[in-house]
């Protein structure tokens, strides 16, 4: 089918073809778009093909810098991929959605009172409501929840459903999302950035916002605290990093204003969940999960669990703390319990459903067994167990060997699959390639509980397949997202998701703590920064003074040259490298000088380095805003796309080398300016200060502590002070002249220039001090004794005596002593501080791969 009047014709809707015998979200009749697609469509008729391409792109690097991404199991080449989003949202009439909202609250209550009674009196059990098969049989029934539901309102606080339209236009619940309902961040980024990229249109439009929503989800976490309901403390449980939505967990954490933490951040003592962080333990009253049920209490779960928390189960008995949703919900989300629905929504709530199911037969009833076996051709059988391995299958599909073995898999345990009608999902215009064309979609409907009713989000997530006439629509196969626009009468007011005081109530700022493992992370971006630039600027020496050896082709440019070779080796640790005395690498450096610069395997190396930065970054990217995140998309991605992506040679390195700097400059520039000199940022400063104090010191070992002759020494001295970025300052205040005391007075003993050995011990000094952990102690920490002593030992040096020439004339032997004894002194403070306070988070580090019950 064809619409050729479609005035849409600059990209290409004039033929845009729907497939026969499915409903297309476009058009009301054959011939004619609704009038709302047709006003929209005729809106990008006008902006035209290009110009919408340049919008999607625009909406890429929207996505890409502000680090949305979906990581995909199994994909070890590529585990995190970028979110991809279509310009062209779903539109939907309020009308229809009104009709939609109504059955979705239906749904969500239905449901509520369904896990109320498998948890508690299990009546539908008993009256034979629901076959005990079906519920005992299924992995999310979790049998030592029964009895843990509270006293409250509403159990099920959050609610996601996948929606279709059929062929006959009536839209279908393909199934149910309970246990940790995931997309609504997805949804509500998607919204941003299309509010950026089509401003005009989406303001024509009137389009109902998603604020009203997030609004109530606040609310409906806060109502169902068992304590301080004026004030709860609300963390949101994520299994890590590596899981499939972890930026979405991190983007709500920062949106909503709650705390992201592990299984390792949270312990159970007296009956109730605690936080462990700087300041001590803080009690947690809701936590929003997005960890599998069953992982959630290795003392009473799944006991190989790391990502849970020992002991959670029965603080839950206790009422000591709320989890949205409760442990064992993932039961709703059986497949079987499609086919009973209807007569449980007559039996609970006396009324026929108004979203109806996808035609489900469950195979543990001999009638429906026989009717999916004589039909298995016709049917999608799935099991009700979504565990890793399990998968739906379209019988059509299969051979008659593999019919067989379906067969003989169904008559074996007929209690564990069912059989659903194949339906062929509604197509909707999307912009691929430059133009309009159809692709079949699913909606991810939300839903939050919030006072004594159901909270609908206007609109939702929808996903489009990535191939034409593919049903198979799923992120994790390379599916596409869109923003889903619910139209309104009249211009939509924004809603603030900010609780107003009264006129001139001052209130008291309240300070989320820091968990251990934020801090150790904090605290490796720091570190993994210092030696990336410490490593970016000392290889940009080098290849400067390379180019003047082969140029001059001076002897003691050569000296020089060797001399921060052999230096490069040991700043990076990446021996034996140019320290083992091969002549020829010393010669012919530049192959070693690449590697250091693209082996991402070599740790040590810049790119090692760079991805460390990037990682811990990740690990922690609700801490960051929108800007700095971006300076360490652009840090990382600026690196992967021009020197790791491509073959360049030792002379195209220099200027990447120069945007490297650029942009770590950037990122600190950023957290100095934008960062609450609170725990955080002192956590962050300080991998910071010791790092650089450490890289520094390793370069005037391997420098300014040897012996050399004059004219190499002026040599090595001027390039010490350009891989440090002191040589300007260095010049404002000793003009021509320079020598190793004065060069040590700058940077080794100067508080006041911020690249000095003094100035990191002092900074140390004052940021241990202002720890959390200090407070109230009369006597001195540990950390504060170590980097006072090696303050100390350093302001009470002589440079003059330091560098007084001796019998040994390789090196100045008391300089090198005090550079190996602030070493350890600085080595011994790292790791007193990790004891101090990262001692507990080790099993966050490893960011166990959560089984994916809730794929987009």
């Amino acid at each position: 089918m064809r619409n050729d009047n479609n005035p849409a014709n600059d990209i290409g809707t004039q033929y845009y073809a729907t497939q026969l015998g499915i409903y297309d979200e476009m058009y009301a009749t054959e011939n004619k778009a609704l009038p709302y697609w047709e006003r929209f469509m005729g809106a990008l008729e006008a902006m035209g093909s290009e110009k919408l391409e340049l919008r999607r792109r625009e909406a890429q690097r929207l996505l890409r810098e502000n680090g949305v991404t979906y990581n995909v199991y199994g994909d070890s080449q590529n585990l995190t991929r970028p979110w991809r989003l279509d310009p062209v949202p779903l539109l939907i009439s309020s009308e229809e959605w009104s009709v939609i909202e109504t059955g979705l609250k239906q749904r969500a209550a239905l449901l509520d009172l369904i896990l109320k009674d498998i948890y508690g009196k299990q009546n539908l059990l008993k009256k034979g409501l629901l076959p005990a098969e079906l519920v005992l049989g299924h992995e999310g029934f979790l049998h030592p929840c029964v009895g843990a539901l509270q006293n409250q309102l509403r159990h099920l606080t959050i609610y996601s459903a996948n929606l279709a339209r059929g062929p006959n236009g009536r839209m279908w619940v393909l199934d149910d999302r309970t246990q940790a309902p995931s997309g609504s961040g997805y949804a509500l980024e998607n919204r941003t950035v299309m509010t950026r990229v089509l401003p005009d249109i989406f303001r024509e439009t009137q389009v109902h916002r998603l604020s009203v929503f997030f609004k109530a989800l606040r609310k409906g976490l806060a109502d169902i605290a068992p304590h301080n309901k004026e004030d709860p403390r609300i963390v949101i449980l994520t299994p890590g990093p590596l899981n499939e939505t972890y930026f979405e967990h991190a983007y709500l954490a920062s949106y909503l204003g709650y705390t992201l933490v592990q299984g390792g951040d949270l312990t159970v003592r007296d009956g109730r969940v605690w936080l462990k962080s700087l300041t001590g333990l803080q009690a947690v009253d809701v936590i929003l999960r997005r960890v599998d049920d069953s992982f959630c209490d290795p003392l009473e779960l799944r006991s190989s669990s790391q990502l849970g928390v020992a002991g959670l189960l029965e603080v839950v008995r206790r009422g000591n703390v709320a989890i949205a949703n409760p442990l064992g919900s993932s039961i709703l989300e059986n497949p079987g319990l499609l086919a009973f629905l209807p007569r449980l929504s007559r039996h609970f709530l006396n009324e026929e459903l108004k979203l109806s199911s996808v035609a489900t037969w469950w195979c543990g009833q001999r009638r429906e067994r026989d009717f999916v076996l004589q039909n298995l051709d016709n049917l999608v059988i799935k099991p009700i167990n979504r565990s890793m391995g399990n998968h739906a299958v379209f019988g059509g599909e299969l051979s008659s060997k593999e019919k067989e073995q379906l067969r003989s898999q169904i008559l074996a345990k007929p209690h564990l699959f069912i059989g659903q009608e194949r339906v062929s999902f509604s197509t909707l215009p999307a912009f691929i390639d430059h133009s309009i064309e159809p692709r079949n979609a699913v909606i991810r409907s939300f839903v939050v509980a919030s006072g004594d009713d159901y909270v609908v989000m206007p609109g939702g997530l929808t996903r489009i397949a990535r191939q034409k006439d593919n049903f198979i629509v799923s992120s994790q196969a390379g599916g596409i997202s869109k923003d889903t626009w619910v139209l309104a009468s009249e211009p939509d007011k924004p809603i603030s998701l900010w609780t107003q005081p009264k006129r001139n109530q001052l209130i008291d700022a309240a300070t989320e703590p820091l968990t251990s493992r934020a801090a150790d992370n904090l605290f490796w971006v720091g570190r993994h920064l210092e030696r990336t630039e410490a490593v970016t600027r000392l290889l940009r020496t080098i290849l400067l003074k390379l180019r003047e050896s082969l140029e001059f082709k001076d002897s003691i440019d050569t000296e020089c040259l060797n001399v921060l070779l052999r230096t490069l080796t040991q700043v990076t640790g990446t021996y034996p490298g140019f320290v083992k005395g091969d002549a020829q690498l010393l010669k012919t450096p530049e192959a070693e000088l690449l590697s250091l610069a693209k082996d991402g395997h070599r740790k040590g190396s810049l790119t090692a380095n760079i991805q460390a930065f990037f990682q811990a970054a990740f690990s922690i990217r609700d801490f960051w805003s929108q800007d700095t995140w971006r300076s360490v998309d652009n840090i990382q991605r600026r690196w992967q796309q021009r020197v790791i992506n491509n073959e360049l040679n030792i002379e195209q390195l220099q200027n990447n080398l120069d945007d490297l700097i650029t942009g770590i400059v950037a990122f600190t520039g950023l957290t100095n300016e934008s960062m609450t000199r609170e725990a955080a940022w002192l956590m962050l400063d300080s991998g910071r200060r010791l790092e650089r104090a450490l890289a520094l010191i390793a370069l005037l070992r391997s420098t300014l502590a040897l012996q050399h002759e004059d004219a190499l020494q002026n040599q090595v001295l001027e390039a010490v002070l350009v891989s440090t970025d002191s040589l300007t300052i260095y010049q404002r205040r000793y003009r021509s002249f320079i020598q190793l005391p004065m060069v040590l007075e700058l940077l080794l003993l100067d508080e006041t220039h911020p690249r000095s050995v003094a100035y990191q011990l002092h900074q140390l000094c004052i940021h241990v001090e202002a720890l959390p952990r200090c407070k109230g102690n009369s006597h001195l920490s540990k950390e504060e004794r170590l980097i006072l002593k090696a303050y100390t030992d350093l302001r009470l040096c002589n440079v003059l005596e330091l560098t007084q020439a001796t019998e040994n004339k390789a090196i100045y032997i008391d300089f090198d002593k005090l550079l190996a004894n602030t070493t350890a002194l600085l080595w011994q403070f790292a790791e007193v501080i990790a004891d101090a306070y990262f001692s507990h988070s080790q099993t966050s580090e490893l960011m166990i791969l959560n089984t994916p019950e809730d794929e987009l």
